[in-house]
């Protein structure tokens, strides 16, 4: 991540100090560990785990071991004031990441390889540090949602503008890099020997910006959840704004022959 992300991000995360007044809890957050089904994972990495969202819900509700990775100092801190295992080290380089083959039996990468220059590097290290069958749960935006419709298509500005008064919004122009889609990103991954068995679509639910809009005006949270909900279930995962992707390790290359199973939450 480039420094002057890091330092948008500390700016950011400056009145944090700890997940009960963080004001940036998303959806993707709130279906974990729900996504894990029944695969009865053991030993579990979160890259990039951020001030522990996912984390900690995992370690309060899922019978496995997490290990969290960061390097913003204050998301670290507060990772360790929840109790959380952390390791730090860059991601976004060509050095072999401090593991040995097969250590893991699942990763967490929510929101992170948008952030990185060496993609390849890092997809390789994940299939390597997995064990055989091993899972990679990995979201990204997907820029080509409906949620980037209006922005791009009908008023031709970026997809995050780098003069605007929100220091995320600031944040997210200067530390993405990659622009995947549902799509590319569904196949990119794929040629590095995984096989996607699902694409989890989170329901508005939990995250801050919705409590938010149930607080000003319940009858339209409870029509956008609807709303989302029909896309959901009747039109392809491709327009939803950022899908979960599970991926299962394989040994060698597969085409992708079949869209991966679809699960609302």
């Amino acid at each position: 991540m480039s420094k002057a992300a890091i330092q948008l991000e500390e700016t950011r995360l400056q009145d944090v100090e700890n997940l009960q007044n963080y004001q940036d809890f998303h959806e993707r957050h709130r279906v974990f560990p729900a996504v894990f089904e029944n695969r009865q994972h053991k030993r579990i990495f979160d890259v990039a785990a951020g001030v522990g969202c996912a984390a900690q819900r995992v370690k309060e509700h899922y019978p496995a071991n997490i290990l969290c990775n960061d390097i913003t100092p204050k998301c670290l801190k507060i990772l360790e004031q929840l109790g959380l295992p952390t390791i730090s080290f860059d991601l976004d380089n060509e050095q072999t990441y401090p593991f040995p083959n097969g250590h893991f039996d699942a990763v967490i990468s929510l929101s992170t390889i948008e952030h990185l220059i060496y993609v390849d590097h890092f997809v390789n290290e994940i299939h390597r540090i997995l064990t055989d069958d091993g899972y990679l749960y990995l979201s990204a935006p997907n820029y080509a949602s409906l949620s980037f419709f209006q922005r791009y298509v009908l008023a031709g500005k970026t997809f995050h503008d780098p003069l605007s008064e929100s220091l995320r919004e600031r944040y997210e122009f200067y530390a993405h890099v990659r622009y995947f889609t549902y799509q590319t990103l569904l196949e990119f991954v794929s040629s590095f020997g995984f096989v996607p068995e699902a694409v989890y679509l989170p329901l508005p639910a939990g995250s801050t910006r919705y409590q938010a809009l149930y607080a000003r005006s319940k009858s339209k949270a409870l029509a956008f959840r609807y709303a989302t909900w029909l896309l959901y279930n009747l039109f392809s995962p491709r327009w939803a704004s950022e899908p979960i992707l599970c991926f299962r390790k394989t040994s060698f290359k597969v085409p992708l022959s079949r869209p991966p199973r679809r699960v609302v939450l």
